[in-house]
């Protein structure tokens, strides 16, 4: 199992969604496994758009590759379902760029406008960015066929449930803050780009276009999908392509290179990569929250669920669902690491229990890292502070192992150290006058040879404590045995015996202290290390979640102001209703949230009594 960042490079694009016999939709077993294994961030760009109008090759272009998506040079659709083809970032590092190339919409060979609908949808859901493909210009024909795009609220969930029966958090304004960018790429584009006889940029055409027409019942039609595009993406952005060669050439377009295209569409392509590169953000949901492979393989096989049960695809149950599974396996897999780590590092006995302490501080952090990189919205700690008792009984069974191989040790030492000595004893050898002293003399040899041999650990001295306690009754009955001495020194013999125990048992007691201290310091240690990094990673996810809520807030200004110009204040009303709560919600994220993350584990930091209890009862 690899524990770091895995980047992954694909020869070729596989497909992520398929299409059933029945008309609709499943998941891919293998593109699963691949996105399994990205535990890096994914900037999604995914490429929507009618049939046969190229869209296959602009993918190919990010993907930096003259073939991989199949192009097609026949009247026939090639792309089925949504094909997938991660490649590492160009220029964000530990990022992997996953590129989705959908079947083409409008087949009239295929003829259902719903499959048509969810693969739309699909984009939407799993992409950072949306790029829409079509060709000619963007005139109201264009508009027509981008209907899909007023359907998605209709097909769309932010939220599961209701209060007093109204969805009050599917708004236009929420809807924004979880919609990729837009990207509308216009193909074969023959026109100047000309307003009122002065030049104008391609975003600006195309906020042109989107502007609200009044008129009759075909333009609300039409308006419908402007007031869907302009309220549902924040970013948005046009790029428009002139016809890449003749069509003679464009037949075998993936043996092109770039010398036999005309110089100003290589130049646009080049332009539309680079800002796709650029300013393609990395998928998250709403409130920041980072989106890795593996998490977006949960998420396509959420949405796929509720697809094919007939429900429509709820963000807030695929957080849901994202939260469990991805929790879980977090924990898992920091602990297997943690677990792993320290069998590899750890010779049983270690001389201190610092040495045990230092390896446990640097594999910890290592699999608190693992964990806050793969959690998801974990908004109570609960499965930190899950990770966090396992990671105690981990390494509360290991300081047990520990004091168990050194108590195994030294009690073999002392068999072999003390063997010529108990030989004796049984014959005995110190039954005579002057015996005592010669008793004590052996003794006192044996204790040195003892503290002499290494690798003992440092349980060492609680053996030896417990050795000559035991033999503390015989020596006192050699002692009493000695006729030699006098009833004086026997006593002076009595006091040093009883001070020798004591003072041995103290060495013990001293050793049991210095692992109590030092456990209490690891704890504190591994306190501060889950608070460290979790104040970080919410750092990240709510410096997020205040860029989503600006760029959303930015959008709906300009947004509110076209309204009032084109006429549609009650419309302006509203949105102000909308941005004012945005605002309520970035004002209480500024103001902080770190209050109580540092008291989140403290009822669990009893590990040192409890676990002092079981090694030294």
């Amino acid at each position: 199992m690899a524990f770091g960042d895995t980047t992954i490079k694909m020869s070729a694009p596989i497909c992520l969604i398929n299409n059933t016999k029945d008309g609709g939709l499943v998941v891919c077993e293998e593109a699963m496994k691949i996105l399994d294994q990205i535990t890096q961030p994914v900037v999604v760009v995914a490429v929507v758009g009618l049939y046969r109008t190229g869209k296959s090759y602009l993918m190919n272009r990010l993907a930096q590759a003259q073939t991989g998506f199949p192009l097609g040079n026949t009247i026939e659709s090639k792309t089925k379902g949504i094909w997938m083809w991660c490649v590492p970032h160009p220029q964000k590092k530990d990022h992997t760029l996953v590129l989705l190339d959908t079947e083409g919409l409008g087949d009239v060979d295929k003829g259902d406008e719903k499959h048509d609908v969810w693969i739309f949808c699909m984009a939407v859901l799993l992409s950072s960015t949306l790029v829409y493909n079509s060709l000619g210009t963007i005139d109201n024909t264009a508009l027509e066929k981008l209907h899909y795009v007023a359907k998605l609220t209709e097909n769309i969930k932010l939220k599961s449930n209701t209060q007093n029966g109204e969805e009050t958090y599917n708004t236009s304004t929420e809807f924004m803050r979880v919609f990729p960018s837009f990207i509308w790429t216009v193909r074969d584009f023959i026109l100047r780009l000309e307003l009122n006889g002065k030049p104008i940029t391609a975003d600006e055409y195309l906020e042109n276009a989107l502007k609200l027409k009044p008129g009759d019942s075909l333009n609300e039609i039409r308006n419908k999908t402007r007031s869907c595009v302009r309220e549902f993406f924040a970013v948005r952005k046009c790029f428009v392509f002139e016809r890449p060669a003749n069509s003679k050439k464009m037949m075998n377009m993936e043996s092109l290179t770039d010398a036999d295209l005309e110089e100003d569409f290589v130049k646009e392509a080049n332009t539309f990569c680079s800002y796709i590169y650029s300013n393609s953000n990395p998928k998250t949901l709403r409130g920041g929250l980072g989106v890795t492979g593996r998490m977006l393989a949960t998420l396509a096989q959420t949405y796929v669920e509720a697809i094919s049960s007939g429900q429509v695809p709820s963000l807030d149950n695929a957080v849901e669902s994202l939260t469990q599974i991805q929790n879980s396996r977090a924990i898992t897999e920091a602990v297997d690491f943690y677990r792993s780590e320290m069998i590899k590092k750890v010779k049983f006995p270690t001389e201190t229990q610092q040495e045990l302490s230092d390896l446990h501080s640097v594999v910890e952090k290592e699999a608190i890292s693992i964990f806050i990189r793969d959690s998801f919205n974990d908004l109570d700690q609960k499965y930190q502070k899950e990770l966090k008792t396992q990671l105690d009984h981990e390494y509360g069974e290991l300081v047990k192992q520990n004091i168990e191989e050194s108590r195994k040790l030294s009690r073999s030492v002392i068999a072999r150290v003390f063997g010529p000595l108990e030989e004796e004893l049984s014959h005995g050898t110190y039954l005579r006058p002057g015996g005592y002293s010669t008793f004590c003399c052996a003794l006192e040899a044996a204790v040195q040879q003892y503290k002499q041999e290494k690798g003992l650990g440092l349980m060492s001295e609680e053996v030896l404590a417990a050795y000559l306690k035991e033999k503390s009754e015989v020596r006192s009955s050699i002692l009493a045995a000695d006729r030699s001495l006098s009833e004086a020194e026997q006593k002076i013999h009595e006091e040093k015996l009883k001070r020798d125990v004591v003072e041995q048992q103290n060495k013990y007691l001293e050793e049991q202290k210095t692992i109590q201290e030092q456990l209490i310091v690891d704890q504190q240690k591994s306190h501060e290390e889950h608070v460290q990094q979790l104040k970080m990673k919410m750092e990240e996810e709510n410096e997020r979640s205040r860029e989503e809520i600006q760029r959303t807030l930015d959008a709906q200004h300009k947004e509110q102001m076209q309204r009032v110009e084109e006429g549609y204040k009650q419309k302006s009303l509203e949105m102000q209703k909308q941005m004012d709560q945005l605002r309520k919600e970035q004002k209480k994220k500024s103001k902080g949230f770190f209050g109580t993350i540092g008291g989140v584990f403290l009822d669990i930091l009893d590990l040192p009594e409890r676990l002092i209890t079981s090694i030294f009862s």
